[in-house]
């Protein structure tokens, strides 16, 4: 089914931002180092392609330096981390095939996908029996993993206006606490659970059509801290030190059931949650891969940055060559 035109990225974004400046935020405006994942000459074993790239906004690249290739309103960078894997892989002409699109869902897999300037057609359709290689970046877009992070926002900034009125009456985690049930489960446990296996549907259905290829599932890469107090001087305590820790639990969560499904499919998980702490967006400007609410000049807010998509390309190539 076609969707309605969406907003390249993922959502919440604008939203988030704001409520971050009414909390007395300010961000960077300096763009973070760029750092170079080494090429080497793949080994005999590792796959030659064609390869095939299939992915969201962590996969295209969003706003990323130079633009690639595709619709606009997917905002495909050509240096994103496929085009670096398939660089790093030294290729064949034409060995190398990029359908990923911001905003992308799992459904947008097998669907048309409208976006600005026009359609992102299926990207599956992009396999076939004589793919090689494939990589696949999905499954944050249908875990709305943004608009919980808008939530807690919005529950942070309500948590500030009532300590400053009743301090001893604001919660330390109060989206937390509104995503908990009676019984003290987590209400976004069964949302991650319907994630894993809708990509546990599109892995199969990429088994079906590129019965030969190594398919590699790309996790997420560490958006929060593991101490959410660094967090402070940038957030401007827009969102409680309690909340941070939820969310960042719910990101590896979301990473824990990709790698379950990939190993439960005879795909290849990705880590790159791993590599990337100490990158996180609450970083320094020289260090951070994620860019924070207030991004520097033309980069996107909780996205990766060029040094980030360099780094998971760096990440997918070690997996691909069994390092």
């Amino acid at each position: 089914m076609i969707g309605r035109p969406r907003r390249a990225g993922l959502s919440g974004v604008g939203v988030l931002a704001a409520l971050l400046a009414l909390a007395g935020c300010t961000g960077g405006a300096t763009q973070a180092d760029r750092q170079h994942p080494t090429v080497v000459t793949p080994s005999p074993t590792v796959p030659s392609g064609p390869y095939v790239a299939i992915g969201d906004s962590y996969t295209a690249g969003l706003k990323v330096d130079p633009a690639g290739g595709g619709v606009k309103g997917c905002s495909r960078s050509a240096a994103n981390y496929p085009s670096l894997v398939a660089a790093g892989l030294h290729l064949a002409p034409g060995g190398f095939t990029d359908v990923s699109c911001s905003s992308a869902t799992t459904a947008d897999l097998t669907a048309a996908q409208q976006v600005t300037g026009g359609s992102n057609p299926p990207q599956l359709d992009a396999l076939n029996a004589g793919t090689g290689l494939v990589t696949i970046g999905i499954g944050g877009n249908d875990a709305g993993f943004m608009k919980v992070m808008e939530h807690c926002a919005e529950q942070g900034v309500a948590a500030t206006l009532l300590r400053a009125i009743d301090p001893k009456g604001a919660k330390d985690a109060p989206c937390r606490d509104s995503y908990t049930a009676s019984d003290g489960s987590d209400k976004l446990a069964g949302v991650i659970g319907t994630v894993g296996d809708k990509v546990a549907g599109v892995l199969g259905e990429v088994t079906r059509r590129a019965p030969h290829a190594r398919v590699y599932l790309v996790g997420y890469p560490a958006l929060l801290p593991t101490d959410p107090a660094s967090c402070g001087s940038l957030l401007g305590g827009a969102v409680t030190a309690g909340d941070l820790s939820f969310l960042a639990a719910q990101e590896q969560q979301l990473n824990a059931v990709l790698k379950d499904r990939a190993k439960a499919a005879g795909a290849v998980f990705v880590d790159t949650y791993t590599p990337s702490l100490g990158h996180d967006m609450c970083s320094g400007q020289s260090t951070r891969w994620i860019e924070p609410p207030f991004p520097a000049a033309g980069r996107a807010p909780l996205h990766p940055n060029a040094a980030g998509q360099q780094a998971m390309a760096a990440a997918v190539l070690r997996t691909v060559r069994g390092g």
